[in-house]
């Protein structure tokens, strides 16, 4: 049996490229459809607990734990550091505030201890001290004397 031709009426380009249909290759999207419907599947087997039942997620099973615990071991370890961070601020201000109060402690030492003013203080108190006129002098002492 011979095949008859087919007579088709000419269609304008606009109409032919409209009429046929698109090759996979002339589809831009065509594998992100595909990629699209797989994840969505995917999705879908997590919500309904098919995932569980496949034998290639169970597999997987032991990967999937392990990852696990490296997260929460990751999760964990960022909450200690982040403590550590708290503790090392808090110590640092604390560090600079007894800082500048020794700093001001040792100022006012020393403005108190300056001989004028411990004569001033003497004074105030009724002291009957006066202030030596005469420079200190050196004391000698020899060891030679001492042994016999």
């Amino acid at each position: 049996m011979q095949k008859e031709p087919v007579h088709t009426i000419d269609k304008s380009p606009v109409e032919k490229h409209v009429a046929e249909p698109v090759s996979q290759a002339q589809k831009p999207n065509a594998p992100k459809a595909k990629m699209h419907k797989v994840v969505v599947r995917s999705f879908f087997d997590v919500i309904n607990g098919n995932i569980l039942i496949n034998r290639a997620s169970l597999k997987q099973a032991p990967f999937v734990l392990f990852l696990t615990g490296v997260a929460l071991v990751y999760i964990a370890n960022t909450y200690f550091a982040e403590r550590k961070i708290r503790q090392i601020n808090k110590i640092s201000n604390e560090l600079k505030e007894l800082r500048s109060e020794f700093i001001t402690s040792k100022s006012q030492l020393m403005f108190v201890s300056k001989q004028s003013e411990v004569a001033k203080t003497a004074e105030m108190m009724g002291l009957q001290i006066q202030e030596s006129t005469t420079p200190p002098g050196k004391i000698i002492f020899n060891h030679s004397e001492k042994q016999k």
